[in-house]
């Protein structure tokens, strides 16, 4: 009997799991991609790279789906990016994105969406932010029958203040280095 409540469960999830994956399968999704570069064509299409300060606007492709190339125009590096549309629900929208550590939609007070890009870190596998200079993309991508609405405006915002972590990691640092400069110069003086 123990065995059989188990091995319903077990399919339970597994048939959750599949449902939920599927409906993610069908979600249109927005891509940002990095581009490291001037200003040419084969990075950033043919039309070039738009320059941008840390707010701007821009129009999903009409068709609900296409590319769109930008240069981070501002002199600052970028350590998040909030693109705001009232298109497509936060729930149905899928991210996909190399640039930050995380990608999250959420719906605000006003009913529009929220595609919140976040959190930067160096080492092994770096994710950089959008730093002064670079050129990125921002792609609008159908999947099966689920398009993006052509032409709806979208609002984007680039936070350009350190991360509590990244900040943490600062003062970290420069705590260590003030340790050992004491325990040299005590040295110095036996």
């Amino acid at each position: 009997m123990k065995i059989s409540q188990i091995c319903a469960v077990a399919l339970l999830l597994v048939v959750g799991s599949v449902m939920a994956f599927a409906d993610g399968i069908n979600d249109p999704k927005v891509i940002i991609h990095g581009a490291n570069g001037g200003n040419t064509p084969d990075i950033c299409g043919r039309h070039g790279c738009r320059g941008v300060g840390t707010d701007f606007t821009f129009n999903i492709p009409k068709g609900g789906s296409g590319t769109l190339y930008f240069t981070n125009d501002s002199g600052k590096n970028w350590t998040s990016l909030s693109l705001i549309e009232s298109g497509v629900p936060a729930v149905d929208v899928s991210c996909v994105q190399t640039l930050f550590l995380n990608c999250s939609t959420k719906t605000l007070q006003n009913g529009s969406v929220e595609i919140l890009l976040s959190g930067v870190r160096g080492g092994l596998n770096p994710r950089i932010g959008i730093l002064a200079g670079q050129s990125f993309s921002i792609g609008f991508r159908c999947v099966q029958q689920s398009c993006w609405p052509g032409g709806i405006p979208v609002t984007a915002h680039a936070g350009t203040v350190p991360e509590p972590g990244t900040v943490a990691l600062m003062v970290t640092g420069l705590g260590a280095m003030f340790s050992r400069r004491k325990v040299w110069l005590r040295r110095l003086k036996a």
